[in-house]
């Protein structure tokens, strides 16, 4: 039997035969749906993606109907690696008409709320120009980032040295402090941005890199805004599909945010008054592509299922099924994008 040609999760070419895609996309699936006790993919979705990794063709597409709508994070540093000098907003007016663009981001090079408060005087122009000079939607995005609030970097004790110490209080007492000063930072930079520069929304983007206490200061921040300004659009990317534990104990509107799984994740994220929530789901680098994505459509699927607000799953550098790579292949991208399209039922990406 011949070989089909496809990648591993860090991004690298691999061989497989058709069964060897099969067995690694139905393992992957009862995996996902094992860890998150939701359905695994029927057969059907099986062979679509058996299917799907099969085509020879280098891009694919979804069908005629089903196109969706795209959501950008970090927009305005994207044009900066491939070093091209031009300001803020000739990316964004180049992403828009040059490239398609559905919305459009700005941001600051120091990708995190902490350090946006300190230029956001200087964002506000920047923001007030690109609004009158563009049609699109436009968001402004940033990480909650919790782990910028402790020491060295903060003024709360981190817990990554108490909790070696078995320090397991006073770990659980910093996580609270960090996520009041990032609160106040996110709610502050939101603002500022949407009431008095015009930018349609802003986007937590990475949300949860550091546990469940930044899950619980992303979901007050957006809560606040929400009551703020109930027409701003708050979108919410995740950073993966399993809030870590590191507090343990801390909750939201009465639930525990430790080891929730996306479909749980969105129920909460509609109650703090998020529009938009990205799914994320995490790669095996050094399993196949379509073992990645097999697991990325199990729990992305049933977070669309039990979401009553747009979904747009986060598809790039490490997740969703695509490669660990600065700049995804292709080939790779193009798959994981129809595939979560037209199975997932999703309103964007």
């Amino acid at each position: 039997m011949g070989k089909i040609l496809t990648r591993m999760g860090d991004g690298s070419r691999v061989e497989m035969t058709a069964a060897e895609i099969q067995q690694d996309l139905e393992a992957a699936a009862q995996d996902a749906a094992e860890r998150a006790n939701v359905p695994s993919l029927t057969d059907d979705e099986i062979k679509y993606l058996l299917d799907l990794y099969k085509c020879k063709d280098r891009v694919v597409g979804v069908e005629e109907g089903k196109e969706c709508c795209l959501t950008y994070d970090n927009m305005t540093s994207k044009i900066k690696r491939a070093h091209i000098p031009i300001s803020k907003i000739q990316q964004l007016l180049l992403f828009e008409r040059g490239l398609g663009a559905d919305t459009l981001e700005l941001a600051h090079i120091d990708y995190s709320f902490k350090q946006c408060k300190h230029v956001v005087q200087y964002e506000k122009p920047n923001m007030e120009q690109a609004v009158l000079q563009t049609i699109a939607p436009i968001f402004y995005g940033s990480m909650p980032n919790l782990g910028l609030y402790s020491v060295p970097d903060g003024p709360v004790a981190n817990p990554g040295d108490m909790l070696p110490l078995g320090k397991i209080e006073e770990s659980k007492e910093a996580f609270e402090q960090m996520a009041e000063y990032a609160i106040k930072d996110m709610v502050y930079v939101g603002s500022e941005l949407y009431e008095k520069a015009g930018a349609d929304g802003i986007n937590f983007d990475t949300t949860a890199a550091a546990g469940d206490a930044e899950f619980y200061a992303a979901l007050k921040a957006a809560e606040i805004l929400h009551d703020k300004y109930p027409d701003m659009g708050i979108e919410m990317g995740m950073s993966g599909e399993f809030i870590l534990g590191l507090h343990s104990e801390i909750e939201y509107n009465g639930v525990r945010l430790a080891g929730l799984y996306p479909q749980d994740q969105v129920k909460l994220a509609e109650q703090a008054g998020v529009t938009i929530f990205g799914p994320a789901i995490n790669i095996g680098t050094n399993e196949s592509l379509p073992w990645n994505l097999a697991r990325s459509i199990v729990f992305t699927k049933a977070c669309s299922e039990a979401a009553e607000i747009p979904i747009h799953a986060n598809l790039g550098m490490g997740v969703g099924g695509v490669p660990l790579t600065l700049t995804p292949p292709l080939d790779a991208l193009s798959r994981a994008s129809k595939a979560h399209v037209e199975l997932c039922r999703l309103d964007g990406l």
